[in-house]
């Protein structure tokens, strides 16, 4: 009785030592939008590359990214826009498709990139769009704009944007490709 038990234990804490980290997915599908959330103080969620997940701008650390929508006088959205709070120019829009079939196609294959001239954010975002962005650690993602929305909802700007996503841990420019 005692080895069968000595047996399952060891079993056991084998089974529970072989867990997948959280976080430690690397791409996917992702929607962030620009809405606003609390009463005092104000935040908005963001998406973390290196987490994979949605970030408020309250935590430490913040996003990588938030979504703005860009209005006028009257509240017209006249463009959407991703932006960072890490400090340094971070987006380099690597290339504008006709359609989804070819932005995925050049997406998919893209495995390195070379960035002549970061700026401080991604202007324009529209779909099929292909954006590299570097983090405030010197890591870096690739991203692809699959659809955005913007529209007034109860009389203040709403936008959307989903983007496909990859990120490279080890600091190079050179991402997988599947």
């Amino acid at each position: 009785m005692r080895k069968c038990l000595i047996a399952i234990l060891l079993i056991l804490s084998f089974l529970t030592g072989c867990k997948k980290e959280s976080g430690s997915e690397y791409s996917g599908i992702f929607t962030i939008s620009n809405s606003l959330y609390g009463s005092g103080p104000y935040y908005a969620l963001g998406f973390s590359f290196s987490l994979g997940k949605e970030v408020s701008t309250l935590d430490d650390p913040g996003p990588d990214i938030t979504l703005i929508a860009d209005v006028d006088i009257d509240g017209t959205i006249r463009r959407l826009l991703l932006q960072t709070e890490n400090f340094k120019s971070s987006f380099f829009k690597y290339g504008q498709y006709s359609d989804a079939a070819e932005a995925s196609a050049a997406f998919k294959n893209l495995s390195s990139v070379s960035v002549p001239a970061w700026v401080e954010s991604g202007e324009n975002i529209e779909k099929n769009q292909i954006w590299i962005f570097r983090t405030s650690s010197e890591h870096y993602a690739k991203f692809r704009i699959i659809s955005t929305l913007a529209e007034k909802r109860n009389g203040k700007a709403y936008a959307e944007c989903t983007f496909e996503w990859v990120y490279q841990p080890d600091g190079t420019l050179t991402f997988p490709v599947k």
